[in-house]
């Protein structure tokens, strides 16, 4: 039915409908509301000239299909890009972004607190490919225009950064990259494309690892790398050039966590509120190191850039022995001692951030530990710490 009457615009959605209706098309699928998993490699085409010119939608599994269709446009919505594409992993994804957008000869700025397979990859594989990188304070926001170099073409942000959570002030970061003819690409793991806007902020290459809060399940393994317009034809010709695809299963898993990311986040990051409150006031604590709290160093960055937090930081306990650290740690209940994060369940995990660094300094007054707050009840996680203080002091 045709009407004389101009379409009315469209209100503005909000976040939590991309969440929900992000990459799904039902009729496409009979009207199922999920997206099928494709399990594939072969497609066929009807004729040998289809074939010779490849001028289906899908020509092989490892190039697409609509189930990992689904997902990159779900992800590259809700980050703000143009185009995404899924790796097997987050280090997976970081490495093929760090493959794909340099080459022999160039110069590469990595912030100092980078996840630690980040930092192996610099320095491994692309050391041995004459990609140089030099390591920066996270803090130094416009200032990093010093350290650029005629042959500086990437700049390598996380913020915060892993293990001791320092907030980057990224649009300046991102406006000195670009002047000196860089890019700026970003691990958005944290925050997640709910509560961290990449693309608004001037990055060019927004990594996540799905395995994360998208899954947010800790079953799956999923990393996923997105892009402004104009890096879209050689992120796709590049990472399908080096073979790199997610798992079937996988796929679907980061769909599915998608569909929750919003009310799962939300809970993350109201329960790690209130436990790294809790910690605060804490007489075993010296310092919680957690971007939503008024005390943390860039918490007025924090509060300009991001949408909101998540329940992942890190505590710096008073001096004590190893024994007791342990005592503490092991007879916890809820908290299970666990390397990954973003699943439903809490973890612990003591670090010594000293070691990952070379350009800045790490000096805690005690030992360290990142908590991850899951969606345990609140009360019953700040009892078993309590239980776990009680040790620590037994312990001596």
């Amino acid at each position: 039915m045709s009407s004389d009457q101009p379409d009315k615009p469209r209100r503005p959605r909000g976040q939590a409908t991309a969440v929900v209706q992000g990459g799904r098309d039902p009729f496409a699928h009979h009207g199922f509301v999920n997206t099928p998993v494709y399990r594939g490699s072969t497609v066929l085409f009807k004729s040998l000239d289809s074939f010779e010119r490849r001028d289906q939608r899908y020509v092989y599994g490892r190039r697409g299909t609509p189930t990992s269709e689904a997902l990159e446009a779900a992800i590259a919505q809700l980050e703000g890009g143009a185009r995404a594409w899924l790796a097997p992993s987050g280090a997976a994804a970081i490495a093929t972004a760090l493959l794909t957008f340099t080459r022999a000869g160039d110069h590469m700025l990595v912030a100092d607190t980078v996840y630690q397979p980040t930092r192996k990859i610099c320095d491994g594989p692309l050391t041995r490919f004459g990609v140089e990188s030099t390591y920066y304070d996270p803090t130094i926001g416009a200032g990093i225009a010093g350290l650029m170099r005629p042959n500086t073409t990437l700049v390598y942000a996380e913020s915060p950064g892993s293990l001791t959570f320092e907030v980057q002030d990224i649009p300046a970061i991102a406006a000195a990259a670009h002047a000196g003819g860089a890019l700026l690409a970003m691990d958005n793991t944290w925050a997640s494309p709910l509560y961290f806007k990449p693309f608004q902020h001037g990055v060019d290459i927004s990594i996540q690892a799905g395995t994360k809060y998208v899954v947010g399940h800790a079953d799956a393994m999923l990393g996923a790398i997105t892009v402004a317009e104009p890096l879209a034809h050689k992120l796709v010709a590049e990472a399908g050039g080096l073979g790199i695809c997610a798992g079937t299963e996988e796929m679907f898993l980061g769909l599915r966590g998608v569909r929750t990311l919003d009310v799962r986040l939300e809970r993350h990051w109201r329960s790690g509120v209130e436990v790294a409150r809790w910690l605060e006031q804490r007489p075993e604590v010296a310092r919680v190191l957690y971007p939503a709290l008024p005390s943390h160093p860039q918490h007025e960055l924090w509060k300009r850039d991001f949408l909101g937090a998540c329940g992942l930081f890190s505590v710096v306990l008073k001096p004590c022995a190893k024994t007791a650290l342990a005592a503490m740690i092991e007879g916890l209940e809820l908290f299970g001692i666990g390397a990954s994060w973003g699943g439903y369940e809490s973890l612990v995990l003591p670090f010594e951030a000293a070691r990952a660094r070379s350009a800045t300094v790490w000096q805690p007054e005690g030992p360290t530990v990142r908590l991850h707050i899951g969606l345990e009840d609140v009360d019953d996680l700040k009892a078993d710490l309590d239980a776990g203080f009680a040790r620590l002091a037994a312990a001596g």
